[in-house]
């Protein structure tokens, strides 16, 4: 049996395919790991600007009536037998409308498969669901037992003791709060996640209960922002009232994660986010890992103040 013809339309299943030896024959515009995916014809068109400020972001998906097209000519041309969306926000990537209005007005004959993780366990099933859907159940079972081994690893890694207030900001104008599978990683790496609850969508959060939080960690990781742009636009934080009187300001405890690669994306490589977080909440315990995926910033607002 021939293995199935299949369009990602998000760069976590692409990474979850990739994962399960299963090449995809297209994927959207920001399908960039493995690099092998930068070589397949994208599906769809980013109908924004994603390389200004989050606050010029942010203004023009409030006046854009769709974030995303999808390219029906390659989709056509394809004529896939599974196409994989998701459900869980239609400013992230393709939600599962546009493809259903898609594949309907072509006349496809395909299976239209939409992931909607909020939890770890949501990621890992989403693995399993997509390896049994081409036919890949033995290898999604060994890749999901290996991912569980790693996240308990970290537990056991993560010391004893006080576990810090930590705070990461999915964005920074509006500043809003990581939900999802944040706090549950945030608490496997041994820190306190206090102003959402595992599972809960990521949303706008008022700055005065940020202050009132006083977050000991404090980790920039904007949705589609990688370092280069999250330090770029480190400002939108830093210039807000109360800001040097955060715990985590005044003890060097500030950081910026590639939230583009890492904390945005529900796939293989949420067990690396683990993993950075881990460093970033106990910095003694874990292995520092390379600045391009996290990096200490309180220096740069230390010399920004002085």
């Amino acid at each position: 049996m021939s293995d199935p013809t299949v369009v990602s339309l998000l760069p976590a299943t692409t990474e979850i395919l990739y994962a399960l030896d299963c090449e995809p024959a297209a994927v959207s515009h920001e399908c960039d790991y493995p690099p092998a995916a930068t070589e397949k014809p994208a599906a769809n068109r980013l109908r924004i600007d994603p390389d200004v400020s989050s606050e010029e972001i942010n203004d023009q998906l409030e006046s854009a009536s769709d974030v995303y097209e999808i390219r029906r000519d390659v989709l056509e041309d394809i004529d896939p037998d599974i196409v994989v969306t998701q459900g869980v926000c239609d400013v992230c990537a393709v939600d599962e409308v546009l493809v259903e209005d898609a594949v309907r007005d072509l006349g496809l004959d395909c299976e239209i498969l939409t992931t909607d993780p909020h939890r770890l366990d949501d990621v890992f099933g989403d693995i399993e669901r997509i390896g049994a859907a081409v036919g890949r159940e033995d290898r999604a079972a060994d890749l999901v037992a290996d991912l569980r081994e790693r996240v308990r690893a970290v537990e056991d890694r993560v010391p004893d003791g006080e576990r810090p207030r930590t705070l990461v900001c999915d964005w920074m104008s509006p500043p809003m709060i990581a939900g999802h599978w944040v706090p549950e990683l945030v608490e496997k790496a041994g820190g306190e996640y206090g102003l959402t609850d595992a599972g809960a969508y990521s949303a706008p959060e008022d700055w005065a209960d940020v202050v009132a939080f006083d977050p000991e960690v404090l980790v920039a990781a904007p949705c589609g922002f990688g370092m280069a742009q999250t330090l770029d636009n480190l400002d939108e934080l830093r210039d807000r009232e109360g800001w040097q009187d955060l715990a985590a300001v005044e003890s060097g405890h500030v950081f910026a994660v590639d939230g583009h690669h890492y904390v945005n994306r529900p796939g293989p490589r949420l067990v690396d986010t683990l993993e950075l977080l881990a460093w970033c909440l106990h910095p003694d315990a874990f292995e520092t890992p390379p600045e391009s995926d996290a990096r200490r910033v309180a220096e740069r607002v230390a010399e920004r103040s002085a």
